[in-house]
């Protein structure tokens, strides 16, 4: 019998982040940025922003805190900063890339860092020496026949911008972030084309993230708006100047089980899934869902919108909707506290019929095959999953090895439901770069012990370490599902 595969052409690679992988945070004529003003932290200490008030005192506060009017970031030289070398990218890129090649990746997703572009944001001028270290990467990988897939803006802004017009609040922003992608397309036409305009764009909400100094509904959903103003912006602006492009989006999809069939622990269900879907439905509608609108007046958001901003919508609808998948959630109209844990940036009843990571999130294969048709059967538009993976605390046995079995019966998992998603449910499907396929900086809880990738990368949680590359068991595993693009699984 011909063994089963995924489909022809099937995008197989993995996931970064600039800000928590490229390090060299001021090399190259680089501005700061917001994540390089937070601080370390674990599953017990919560990561912290730091900076200074009108005063000149220095603070610090958590990052789902509001900051002061007028405050400014600050780094501390006496504060550890994990995104200042994070795992170092940025003088390991041809060692890495030539590794990813070794798996048979012929697709990678990583992050252009904005400042390292435009150093405040609102220069008139990119730097030239940014754009230059994005060719060197962007050659290197068509070197090796891996298609970047670039995300456009992953979790950061210009420290700038934040501190002098307060982000994503301000409508300024819009230009100054449509003028980078103006900067980019253009630079890269002939070597990027699969983009994502921004990451993870519902969970979005904090100065660190987006700039914004408080976290109030009116600020956060105008600067909501105006994201989304600048995505419609992008997208229409990448066709433009090449048609060949492929621009989407991308979500933090967190599905969520109703407890009970209780039917309201349905209804809460639904409004949980809503603040998914209203990100999608906006990105992939072009306009915005009558349950938003209702929500927003009930919260007493008066959202400032110009009379061309629906068209503008409209215009930038998304070729294709990425995603990231980690865990499910439950969702009761009886919330015991009890039972509640932290998971991917997010507080959620915990499933009894799961297991957990080692850091309390769900594991939940069977969830990715229902997540996928979901979100397909909502909008049938081509679907990437974009982020995947476990987070482990690996061992590195005396003879170098790391045997990471648990890694590889997750993604064994999966993957299997991927397929059947394909095969069983129809759902069209573009690919998949599971996250951290290299170790990096948890976004989450500023850890290095949280691991997530098939590369070792030698670091601690106070940046101690020698940056040494170790392949672990999941390499050559992944290496092989890829090459024989899912044979290997016996599907």
């Amino acid at each position: 019998m011909t063994k089963k595969t995924f489909p022809k052409g099937f995008l197989w690679g993995g996931a970064t982040a600039a800000n928590q992988y490229e390090g060299g945070y001021l090399s190259g004529g680089k501005g700061l940025s917001t994540l390089d003003a937070i601080t370390g932290g674990d599953v017990n200490t919560p990561r912290m922003i730091t900076f200074k008030t009108v005063d000149g005192e220095i603070k610090r506060v958590t990052r789902e805190e509001s900051l002061p009017a007028g405050a400014v970031g600050y780094v501390d030289p006496n504060q550890y900063y994990p995104s200042h070398v994070a795992t170092d990218f940025y003088n390991h890129y041809e060692e890495d890339i030539a590794l990813f090649a070794e798996m048979g990746f012929n697709c990678f997703r990583m992050s252009i860092a904005w400042s390292r572009i435009f150093p405040n944001g609102d220069d008139a001028q990119p730097n030239e020496e940014g754009l230059a270290f994005y060719d060197k990467v962007f050659d290197t990988l068509l070197k090796h026949n891996i298609e970047p897939v670039v995300t456009i803006n992953h979790f950061d802004i210009p420290m700038h911008l934040a501190d002098h017009y307060d982000g994503w609040a301000n409508r300024k922003t819009v230009d100054f972030f449509v003028k980078f992608c103006e900067v980019v397309f253009k630079r890269y036409k002939d070597k990027v084309k699969y983009w994502m305009t921004f990451n993870e764009i519902n969970i979005l909400r904090s100065w660190t993230q987006i700039g914004i100094h408080s976290t109030d509904p009116q600020t956060l959903y105008q600067a909501k708006h105006h994201i989304f103003l600048a995505s419609a912006l992008a997208v229409k602006l990448g066709h433009e100047i090449n048609p060949e492009n492929q621009i989407g989006m991308m979500v933090c999809y967190v599905h969520s089980y109703p407890e009970t069939c209780r039917p309201e622990d349905v209804m809460e269900s639904i409004q949980f899934n809503r603040e998914l879907e209203f990100y999608m439905d906006v990105q992939v509608h072009g306009e915005y869902p009558r349950y938003k609108l209702k929500h927003l007046e009930r919260l007493g958001v008066n959202l400032d919108v110009s009379p061309e901003d629906a068209a503008i919508l409209k215009a930038g609808t998304v070729d294709y909707i990425g995603f990231s998948y980690y865990m499910t959630a439950v969702s009761s109209s009886q919330v015991d506290e009890t039972k509640m844990v932290i998971g991917n940036q997010m507080k959620v009843a915990k499933n009894p019929y799961l297991e957990t990571s080692d850091w309390g999130w769900s594991i939940d294969p069977l969830g990715l095959r229902i997540a996928l048709s979901k979100i397909y059967d909502r909008y049938r538009i081509p679907m990437f999953i974009v982020e995947n993976g476990l987070g482990a605390a690996d061992t590195l046995e005396a003879d170098g090895s790391i045997n990471d079995d648990y890694r590889i019966n997750y993604f064994d998992k999966h993957i299997r439901a991927m397929y059947d998603a394909i095969e069983l449910d129809g759902v069209e499907l573009m690919g998949y770069t599971p996250w951290g396929c290299i170790d990096l900086v948890s976004a989450g809880t500023g850890e290095m012990k949280k691991r997530y990738g098939f590369i070792y990368v030698d670091m601690d949680d106070k940046g101690n370490g020698t940056l040494k590359r170790s392949k672990k068991k999941s390499f050559n595993w992944y290496r092989d599902v890829i090459t024989s693009n899912g044979a290997s699984l016996n599907l």
